[in-house]
């Protein structure tokens, strides 16, 4: 239950890009879509910051350290042939349903949490933000990673459980059942947008 939400607060979007919620997902990547313009719409409304967040796992340092798994981005070749792929096929580009403005933060990250070797944590600074409502893709992975060091950082998190999916129901449902209430306050869009 959303009980309140602070008056600086920022809509952090995780992966709605094009290469990601074009994959199966738990709940419909189309609802998912649909409630995230309504929380931009609302966060636009209020005068409040907007994050996008995308990720490009090209070069990652982690993909190197799995042994048990040896990922193709791991070598300098393939990472060359990626990078080509993954411009030309626009698996970086944010969704065209999600209007983004000059205004808006923009992140792109290597791995699942936003605030790892990213500038998000100093532009939430700027702007003197001490809490995130989360949404996005997938919820056991990119917004959880992402819930779990702004908790650590110390911003109050809220999760728009409607507005985010992923591609393992269990993982969903652990994340929202066990793990977010660890963390800050779930509720509906709708629940988001009264407190705003």
């Amino acid at each position: 239950m959303i009980t309140a939400i602070d008056k600086n607060t920022a809509l952090v979007l995780i992966d709605l890009q094009k290469g990601v919620v074009k994959k199966d997902t738990y709940q419909s990547a189309t609802e998912i879509l649909k409630k995230s313009v309504i929380l931009i719409d609302a966060f636009r409304e209020k005068g409040l910051p907007i994050v996008v967040v995308n990720v490009n796992p090209i070069g990652a340092s982690w993909l190197n350290a799995r042994k048990d798994q040896k990922s193709m981005l791991a070598n300098k070749g393939t990472q060359t042939i990626a990078k080509v792929g993954i411009s030309i096929g626009g698996f970086l580009d944010i969704l065209d349903e999600i209007k983004t403005e000059p205004t808006d933060i923009f992140i792109t990250k290597k791995t699942w949490n936003a605030f790892y070797n990213t500038p998000l944590h100093e532009e939430l600074q700027k702007r003197n933000i001490t809490g995130i409502v989360l949404a996005g893709v997938a919820t056991s992975i990119g917004v959880e990673g992402t819930a779990r060091a702004a908790a650590e950082l110390g911003y109050n998190i809220s999760f728009a459980i409607d507005a985010m999916t992923d591609q393992n129901p269990e993982a969903h449902q652990n994340s929202i059942r066990n793990i977010f209430p660890r963390l800050g306050e779930s509720g509906t869009t709708s629940d988001i947008i009264g407190k705003l």
